[in-house]
This record gives structure tokens, sequence and C-alpha cells, in this order.
């Protein structure tokens, strides 16, 4: 991409931070090109046109110039805030985990199109009242863990027939299809056990998003 062009990528902003006086640094998750850094100029200054598109769980259209360390937000077209996620402590901690998640999951220069959907999905069932959180939470994780090549066809600890139903459910079905189904607690506890213990075994990180979830449950 020459510099200076304009490219439209479709994403998600994974985190924002503070850069220098007025500008921001953002983490995207796109479906074109993975996890990238984005630069927003004056983006803290009052009345940035920036400003809205600025902060995490944004999903929409990014227009973007190629920079000398990454890209130069230029405008962007939101097609969701979720304002309800960050305006709910419990909300707003599950939801930090996931991009966490994300980001820790996701790779620059891979088209991450599915990722981006499932992200997107999870967190609008975070604000269904018929599916408990925590099992919103561990469906996204097994997913995600399927996307990113390090999962087992079926439960790595004991399974009772209902606990491997929902296994080959969240691997096997369209992401639309995801969240759409309920377990007894017995069968939850099971699900968790074996999603925890894949953890355990793949992802040898702590989220700090997490942990302070955690600390509120």
């Amino acid at each position: 991409m020459p510099k200076g062009e304009i490219l439209e990528l479709c994403g998600v902003v994974l985190s924002s931070r503070p850069s220098r006086d007025y500008d921001k640094c953002l983490t995207l998750l796109t479906k074109e090109l993975g996890k990238i850094t984005v630069w927003a100029s004056g983006a803290k200054k009052p009345g940035s046109p920036l400003m809205a598109a600025c902060r995490p769980f944004v999903f929409g259209s990014f227009q973007l110039a190629k920079g000398r360390s990454g890209y130069n937000l230029r405008s962007a077209s939101i097609a969701r805030y979720f304002t309800e996620i960050a305006l709910d402590l419990t909300n707003a901690c599950y939801g930090s985990y996931f991009l966490e998640f994300s980001d820790y999951c996701a790779q620059e220069g891979l088209p991450s199109e599915e990722m981006v959907s499932l992200l997107y999905l999870s967190l609008c069932a975070l604000l269904k009242e018929n599916i408990p959180n925590e099992l919103v939470r561990r469906i996204f994780e097994l997913r995600m863990l399927f996307l990113n090549g390090e999962y087992t066809e079926l439960p790595p600890g004991h399974a009772g027939k209902g606990c491997e139903m929902a296994w080959r459910h969240v691997l096997d079905s369209p992401l639309q299809k995801l969240y759409t189904f309920l377990l007894s607690p017995e069968q939850f506890r099971e699900f968790s056990e074996n999603v925890d213990a894949l953890l355990l075994e793949t992802i040898p990180k702590h989220f700090k998003s997490l942990a302070v979830l955690e600390t509120i449950r």
C-alpha cells in the first residue's frame, strides 16, 4: 500500500491509550488485516470528529492512511458503540476480558473476519437476559481457541453427554447459532472445568480484566 493512500477496514477497537498531548494510539482488530496499530491525531481535543471512534468496543469501518509506524486514522463510520456494555460494571468487565483475550489471540497481517464476528456476537450475547454471562464467557473462550487452532475435538477431562454435546455445538455451529443453548448447573460445571483445563494448556497469560471480574462476581 503506497504511503498516504486511504484504506478502509472493518473491525473493532480493542484498546485505546493516550499518545502525546492530544493523540491516541489504538489497537484495532480488522477483518482484512487482523490486528493493527492505529494513530489518531488530535482525537483527545474537544470537538474532534475522531473522539467517538477511539473507544474500546466500537465497531465500524475505519478509513486509514499508512504511516511510518502503523496506520493513521482519517475518519470512521461507526456501526455500534456498545454503550450499554460500557455503562454496566459487570458487563464491562466481561466485555473487556473478551477484548483482551482477542488481542492476545489475534495476529498482525492475518485476516480475522470470523474472529471479529465472534467478538461482535459475544458482546451482543452479554446483553441478552436469557443466557448467563458466565456461559457466554465459556462459549467465547472455547470458540476463540478453536479459531486459534488450540482445541480438542472432545472435552479433555471428565464430561457427561450434555457437556460433550455443548462442546461439539461450540466447535461446529455457525457463529449465528453459537449462543442458542443453556446448560444445567452440573453440565455447566463440567463444561467450565474442561474449558479451564484447555486454557491452562494453551494460554500462558494472566488477563487483568479477568482478575477484576473475579473480584466483583
